[in-house]
This record gives structure tokens, C-alpha cells and sequence, in this order.
């Protein structure tokens, strides 16, 4: 889950920065000075850009592949505690016995 909010959060940060070199091209000529001068503030934008999209990423995965995950763990424990279970083999490890 983290690998891959981490790397969709790379892909977006990185389309944009295409979209945003395609549109931004007049500034071609001052591309040396603008990043001798701030490249500590266009490096600090980037990541801070990349780790919120993570952030985003990371809890919109959470949220729909582990919305159900208490109920359907909940439901499997009380499944094996039963003397009709379908996993015999698992009992005495999980009872401890």
C-alpha cells in the first residue's frame, strides 16, 4: 500500500512538473538563474507537493481496501471458535490446545 501511493504520488508530481515545463517555456532563457537562485524553494515545493499527494494517496487506500477488514476479521474469529468450522486443521492453533 505504500509502494503504491508512493509511486502515484511520483507519477502526479512528475506530469505535473511536464505539464508545467511545456507551458512555462518562455522562461527558457532564465532557466540557469532561476534555479541558481531558488532552488532551495523549488526542491522544498516539490517534496512537500510529493509527500501531501502521498498523504492523500496512502489514506484514500486505506480507506477502501481496509473499510471492512474488523468486521471480516471478527467474522473469521468467531468462524474458528465454532465446533462446525471448515478449517479443523486450525483449531488447536488457534485455541491453544
Amino acid at each position: 500500500m505504500i509502494a503504491s501511493a508512493a509511486l502515484l504520488a511520483a507519477l502526479v508530481v512528475f506530469l505535473l512538473a511536464a505539464w508545467l515545463a511545456g507551458e512555462l517555456t518562455f522562461l527558457a532563457s532564465y532557466k540557469a538563474t532561476l534555479f541558481r537562485r531558488h532552488v532551495e524553494v523549488l526542491g522544498a515545493g516539490t517534496l512537500l507537493l510529493f509527500l501531501n499527494l502521498f498523504a492523500l494517496f496512502y489514506g484514500i487506500s486505506r480507506w477502501i481496501f481496509l473499510r471492512d477488514a474488523g468486521r471480516k476479521l471478527t467474522h473469521v474469529d468467531r468462524q474458528l471458535g465454532t465446533a462446525d468450522t471448515v478449517h479443523e486443521d486450525l483449531r488447536p492453533h488457534v485455541n491453544g490446545r
